[in-house]
């Protein structure tokens, strides 16, 4: 009996209870992030859906900047927030039936707007710089005359001007090729899919007024991203928590020799 020897194993301290992996205030701690990353995450998506709606572009009237079958995401907006430089979407019998219309505004009420001066447009006399155009094109080929934009009413180009049906293709309608404010449903914020990103600033027109403010989609996508982080990394907390707690555990076992008695 004497010859025989055993081993067991035991950790530091001895005790029969076992922690919660993390220690209570990192329970709490983890549960905290995961109930705000919810809150933050799915308020985020509600906030985009009271101010934005997702369009389709079918043609390609507005490449390079939208190109035929993009995905785009448009602000909600009052037609009388609309500037110069504004890429919308409206609605417009005279134009198109039963759908909705993308297009630049390049004039509003009161302005004068006419194509070209060295290839350029001109708004109010002063030339603007288009630089969204499609490279190394002209603003227009062919020209249109002089229009006198009325008040409360817009007036609209493609930013691929050889073959958009814009203003210049309605200019012997009643309206003259502008289009009503009111007629206007939302501004275009950004390119979802592909993943273009924000539109950029129409600089050009800077000259003539202010311009429009972005609306707030970086914050919204800011708290969707926040939130989802939240979500996911509180929700690991436990399970690393755990991991880490037991790879402790292993590292601080002894082995005890025990002989015959």
């Amino acid at each position: 009996m004497g010859g025989e020897s055993t081993t067991r194993t035991a950790p530091h301290g001895g005790g029969t209870g076992t922690a919660r992996a993390g220690g209570r205030l990192g329970q709490r701690l983890s549960g905290l992030a995961v109930g705000l990353g919810i809150v933050m995450f799915l308020g985020g998506f509600a906030w985009g859906a009271v101010l934005y709606r997702p369009y389709t572009v079918p043609t390609g009237s507005m490449s390079p900047t939208i190109a035929a079958g993009d995905r785009v995401l448009a602000q909600r907006i009052d037609g009388d927030e609309i500037r110069r430089g504004d890429v919308v979407v409206f609605d417009d019998r005279s134009w198109v039936t039963n759908a909705s219309v993308v297009k630049r505004v390049v004039a509003v009420g009161g302005d004068t707007v006419a194509c070209c001066t060295d290839g350029r447009l001109t708004v109010d006399g002063k030339r603007i710089d288009e630089p969204y155009l499609p490279k190394g094109s002209l603003a227009e080929t062919t020209g249109f005359p002089t229009v006198k934009v009325p008040e409360g009413r817009l007036f609209l180009l493609g930013d691929e001007r050889q073959g958009s049906l814009d203003s210049t293709a309605h200019l012997t309608d009643a309206a003259g090729g502008t289009v009503a404010r009111g007629a206007v449903k939302a501004r275009v914020d950004a390119v979802v899919w592909p993943m273009d990103g924000m539109l950029p600033k129409p600089t050009g027109f800077e000259t003539l007024g202010a311009l429009s403010k972005p609306g707030p989609l970086r914050p919204i996508v800011a708290l969707i991203v926040a939130g989802a982080v939240l979500v996911l990394g509180g929700g690991a907390y436990g399970p690393l928590a755990g991991l880490f707690g037991r790879r402790r555990g292993a590292a601080r076992t002894r082995t005890e020799p025990v002989g015959a008695r």
